[in-house]
């Protein structure tokens, strides 16, 4: 007997499935945070290894074993902090009050800022500030990667007032800044970043709906039925095939194992199509999206437990 109900296959959260406008995708929210210090930091994906840890969590079914697990690792070279945005609220949400740079003509080239107001002009708009954000660039040929064009990236400042959040901002400028002005050991982080593309795809990979009966239409891997009579038209919450994959994704409360030197890590000649890790590297806990190579955003989590998690790691595998 067929089944009464199933559940429609493929989430109708992520629609349109198009691909993504650009690697460098925006971070559209930051968290509160007390504590003056950059609410995030960018990368590029290097590899994944397997670490061993003991289990401490006391809810857990494994407490007090040794657990194996997957890791992320991500190569994090220093970032040059060029600008200092401000933004002001009006009825339509938050707006761009103004980008306020360093004098160092060869930076804003490198950034690609033409017309910048000089830092000494914000003090004059100070009373109109609603957030603050520091405007930086990563620094892809100090990696193995092959990319020597910058990327230029918005990160959110934490602190508990706008005078506090103004001032270290302006104490960044001009200033190269490293992992550890942003996250530490056990800190829980969101990674944004665009994930590997796939191309056009048929409707079983995309959706993962039920495969025909072979005398179905003499076809297996093909759609049922495209709806209902009326409304006369294709619904667009219809699966069919399309895009998959090179989508902007968000995986939320990444803990990170690990943060030190490239020395740390077992490279034995590189890793497998990325080389060799030369600078500071994240290690976070499990899978995150997109290719080697490709730029990843780390944002402190939104929606984080209250506690940090630092793992107690006893072995890591060669990275690969």
């Amino acid at each position: 007997m067929p089944k009464a109900h199933s559940p429609r296959k493929g989430s109708l959260a992520f629609r349109p499935r198009m691909r993504a406008r650009r690697i460098n995708c925006r971070v559209r929210n930051w968290p509160g945070y007390s504590k003056p210090s950059l609410l995030g930091f960018a990368g590029y994906k290097a590899g994944m290894l397997h670490f061993i840890y003991n289990e401490d969590l006391a809810v857990s079914p494994n407490k007090g074993k040794e657990v194996a697990m997957a890791g992320t690792l991500i190569e994090v070279p220093p970032m040059l902090v060029f600008g200092v945005r401000v933004l002001k609220k009006t009825p339509y949400g938050l707006k761009i009050l103004g980008d306020y740079c360093v004098k160092d003509a060869a930076i804003l080239k490198k950034a690609g800022v033409r017309d910048a107001k000089p830092i000494d002009e914000l003090d004059k708009v100070k009373g109109e500030v609603a957030e603050v954000r520091v405007l930086a660039l990563t620094n892809p040929a100090l990696t193995t990667i092959g990319k020597k064009t910058h990327d230029c990236v918005e990160i959110g400042v934490g602190g508990d007032n706008i005078e506090k959040q103004v001032e270290y901002a302006k104490g960044l400028l001009g200033k190269e800044v490293e992992v550890d002005e942003a996250f530490s050991k056990g800190d829980y982080v969101d990674i944004i970043g665009v994930t590997k593309g796939k191309g056009w795809q048929g409707v079983i990979k995309r959706f993962g709906i039920a495969i025909q009966r072979p005398k179905a239409t003499n076809k297996r891997r093909h759609l049922g039925n495209l709806g209902s009579w009326h409304p006369p038209f294709v619904e667009y919450s219809i699966a069919q095939a399309g895009q998959m994959g090179y989508h902007k994704r968000t995986t939320l409360n990444n803990v990170i194992v690990d943060i030190g030197p490239a020395d740390k890590l077992k490279q034995n000649g590189g890793l497998l199509h990325y080389g060799v890790v030369k600078n500071k590297y994240v290690l976070v806990k499990g899978s995150i999206p997109g290719t080697k190579k490709r730029l990843i955003k780390l944002r402190r989590a939104l929606r984080k437990p209250a506690a940090k998690r630092e793992l107690k790691v006893t072995f890591m595998s060669k990275a690969m």
